[in-house]
């Protein structure tokens, strides 16, 4: 699979009823789910970063964002919008959120654990672009 894909979430309206987004997660992720968050009442950006390891898969559920990415070819902005938007961002992935609306839910599937010591991190954008090209040529 490659490092980042953007996705379209599938639509069914029942008329009258509901509209249901059914994910099936082997069209989308490459990793066995270890840990669901979801970020909610946005006050500002998220923090940019990649992580070495982790590979997350973000569904926006509510409400617009903006993504910000590095996969390889510079800063990059994509616009997402609930109930559709979805984002598969692997390690070396540079990534944050940012211009949430008020009601925003971001979910996110993770591959790994949460760690406090965030030893996967890598938080510092000019020693991101050092090991950039090597790592997403793999």
């Amino acid at each position: 699979m490659e490092h980042f894909r953007e996705a379209e979430i599938k639509k069914i309206v029942v008329p009258g009823k509901f509209t249901m987004s059914p994910i099936e997660l082997k069209d989308y992720i490459d990793f066995d789910v270890k840990r669901v968050y979801y970020i909610s009442k946005p006050e500002g950006p998220t923090g940019a970063h990649c992580h070495m390891e982790e590979k997350e898969f973000f569904i926006l559920v509510a409400g617009t964002c903006t993504a910000v990415v590095d996969r390889g070819n510079g800063i990059e902005e994509i616009k997402m919008e609930a109930p559709t938007s979805a984002l598969y961002i692997s390690n070396y992935v540079w990534h944050h959120f940012k211009d949430f609306s008020a009601d925003a839910v971001l979910l996110a599937l993770s591959s790994t654990n949460y760690n406090p010591e965030r030893k996967d991190y890598i938080e510092d954008y000019e020693q991101y672009l050092k090991i950039r090209d090597e790592k997403l040529a793999s």
